[in-house]
């Protein structure tokens, strides 16, 4: 059996907020966070949209685009790290409710920007059941809900949903898909990007937290680090397990965090910068939702053809890690 991604969707909100507008209240400029970071935009969700509406929203873009009925969805897989609610329901049982979906399964990944990542695996591995045949995976977040606005790490966060239809079909065409997957953590870096409050070992209540472990806090050099050995690692692992050269791949598309780590990374190893697919600059870090998105736009703009061969690379919270080979 093949596991091919059918189709693929995403939602971005409608409010676009510029450098210069940031820096109307931050000790920032335009010219210094796109000398930074590669940031020119980024979109906020209404104070009415949660990550749930996003990632359904991206979820109707996927079906739509896949003429698949959601009655026939075996399952749903959310990426997120700005679930609608800590704990229970999962965000994946919010959306399965707004699609009137009655799959097996919905649950949630919380892998933070490597969520997305996982969630191909976890569906291959799923579908390898042969008791379903379509799965819908989604990468969605609200990350602006959970960042300081008069810390200058906010710059590099923006929100938006991604999903795609993973299904099994027979390989009488040869082989496409889900080729190859690798998922790491590193436990070790934990405490490098974190919001340090809101769960069960300190739990949230009110006026009893102060700013700082209530919202989004990062070690930026120490993650800028792992980011590129991990890419590097990564794509040096997966091309030659697969005996890959940087030609038989068409585009590399990595997690979106900061042009700089992919600039790093691509030096490191050798490969044209132009082999990476980039989306940055008008959208900004998406977390779990940066890879569906990137390759939602990717399929608009006619770049996913048929027997391509495309490298997922995903790195962030945790420390998790990971990437896919997909044959289109």
């Amino acid at each position: 059996m093949n596991f091919v991604i059918q189709s693929v969707g995403s939602y971005i909100p409608a409010k676009r907020v510029t450098n210069d507008e940031l820096a109307l209240t931050l000790d920032t400029s335009d010219e210094w966070i796109r000398s930074h970071t590669g940031i020119g935009y980024r979109h906020i969700a209404s104070d009415d949209e949660a990550a749930s509406d996003l990632g359904y929203k991206a979820a109707l873009d996927a079906l739509q685009h896949a003429s698949i009925d959601v009655r026939k969805l075996g399952g749903i897989i959310t990426a997120t790290a700005t679930p609608d609610y800590y704990g229970f329901p999962s965000t994946a049982c919010v959306i399965q409710d707004k699609l009137k979906a009655q799959p097996a399964f919905a649950f949630d990944v919380a892998a933070g920007c490597s969520g997305f990542i996982y969630g191909l695996e976890i569906a291959k591995g799923l579908l390898r059941q042969e008791s379903m045949q379509h799965i819908l995976v989604i990468g969605t977040e609200k990350l602006t809900s959970v960042v300081d606005w008069k810390d200058r790490n906010s710059v590099l966060f923006g929100d938006g949903a991604g999903a795609v239809i993973v299904s099994s079909e027979k390989a009488d065409n040869g082989v496409r898909g889900i080729i190859d997957s690798e998922l790491h953590a590193d436990g070790s870096g934990a405490d490098s990007l974190m919001v340090a409050a809101g769960g069960s070992r300190k739990p949230m209540k009110l006026g009893n937290l102060p700013m700082e472990e209530i919202t989004l806090r990062m070690e930026g050099r120490r993650v800028y680090n792992f980011a590129v050995s991990v890419i590097v690692g990564t794509l040096r692992s997966l091309m030659e397990r697969n005996q890959l050269g940087i030609d038989d791949i068409s585009y590399i598309v990595p997690h979106q965090a900061n042009i700089r780590i992919i600039q790093a990374a691509a030096k490191r190893l050798g490969f044209p910068f132009e082999k990476f697919y980039v989306n940055i600059e008008d959208l900004a870090n998406t977390s779990a939702a940066s890879i569906p998105i990137a390759l939602k736009e990717m399929d608009e703009k006619g770049l996913l053809r048929r027997g391509d061969t495309i490298v997922t690379i995903g790195f962030g919270s945790g420390l998790t890690y990971g990437g896919n080979v997909i044959v289109w």
